[in-house]
């Protein structure tokens, strides 16, 4: 019989976005073992024209919700022949399916997140700074444990998609350099203030070989992104204007894109975009850099001034004294940076 992983990984979606380079050079080392990947309806478009991979979706908020919405789950998966289980999540969610499967044969392997690591790492007294793991890797050592090795360092992109006229009609075709710019992030202690953010538009938009393209979510960010837009020359919003597959055909088409620790710098590197990333209490050592981007494309704020960072692997924590941390990245070495990075 030929194999048949089921991947689960369920949120969120830069965690979700990291799993995508991976199980492109799985597919492309393993031809023959089919893929169904379980996570929610919202992440599909991310795994469009992997080979051999389907999306199974998991309705974690209605039909799956509960005890009872995961046994529903884990009836509906066994109809699917599963051999292998790559638990890429590691949560109550998770660890109850894989519960249900316990007196089957299929052979299960789940993440080693190395909590231990990242707390030795975020802590402010003895702390161990050193590089951690990345996402990526300790998610092909899962396939590993079940059998299946995968060298990520050899990546597999795809092609950029055709634009529709949709996104066409809202962008326009001219300008040399399409820059993406996502400001926002979940945290406020990931997000560069805004006003560092206008400064770096404001000189990015003075090149009239730049378009600029900004991206974020919710209401509030869509309203911040309008009025930006308005305030520069070749600078476009698209929040709100475009689903996830539309967006993440325009990322496709970027130059660069430029994010915090956030979502947006994933769906980039997952592409092969080039990706710049701007830190504030968090850091690249803890593994959720952007895939196959090198450390020089990591703003970090400087550990002389700040040593206690990074202050948490999430962001949902912000050290004593250090909600100004992103200030000590100047819009100046951003601009630097993107300018230096197009030029390569």
């Amino acid at each position: 019989m030929n194999s048949h992983i089921l991947v689960i990984r369920l949120s969120a979606m830069g965690d979700v976005a990291m799993t995508v380079p991976v199980l492109r050079v799985f597919a492309m080392a393993y031809p023959n073992v089919k893929i169904t990947v379980l996570t929610r309806a919202a992440f599909k478009p991310f795994f469009k024209n992997i080979p051999n991979l389907e999306v199974f979706i998991a309705d974690l908020n209605k039909s799956h919700k509960g005890l009872a919405g995961l046994y529903k789950l884990y009836r509906q998966i066994q109809s699917l022949s599963i051999t292998h289980i790559a638990d890429l999540h590691n949560v109550l969610r998770s660890k109850i399916l894989l519960g249900f499967f316990t007196f089957s044969n299929i052979k299960m392997a789940i993440i080693d997140k190395g909590r231990a690591e990242k707390k030795a790492l975020t802590r402010e007294r003895n702390k161990i700074f050193k590089p951690l793991k990345t996402t990526h890797q300790r998610y092909a050592d899962v396939f590993e444990k079940l059998g299946f090795p995968v060298d990520i360092s050899q990546p597999v992109f795809p092609d950029k998609t055709i634009l529709s006229e949709k996104i066409l009609d809202l962008i326009g075709t001219d300008y040399n350099y399409w820059i993406g710019f996502a400001p926002f992030a979940k945290h406020p202690g990931k997000m560069y203030p805004l006003d560092l953010v206008k400064k770096v538009l404001k000189k990015l938009s003075e090149n009239k070989n730049h378009k600029i393209i900004l991206f974020g979510g919710g209401d509030k960010e869509q309203r911040e992104l309008s009025k930006m837009a308005k305030l520069f020359n070749c600078t476009f919003s698209i929040a709100g204007k475009l689903s996830m597959e539309e967006e993440l055909s325009l990322i496709s088409n970027l130059d660069l894109m430029v994010s915090m620790d956030s979502g947006n710098g994933h769906l980039a590197a997952m592409q092969g975009v080039k990706v710049i990333s701007i830190w504030g209490v968090t850091h690249p050592y803890a593994g959720f850099a952007p895939y196959n981007q090198p450390i020089e494309n990591q703003l970090i704020p400087d550990r002389e001034k700040y040593p206690k960072l990074p202050c948490s692997v999430y962001g949902n924590k912000i050290c004593e004294d250090y909600e100004d941390v992103m200030r000590d990245i100047s819009p100046k070495v951003v601009v630097e940076k993107i300018n230096e990075v197009l030029e390569k």
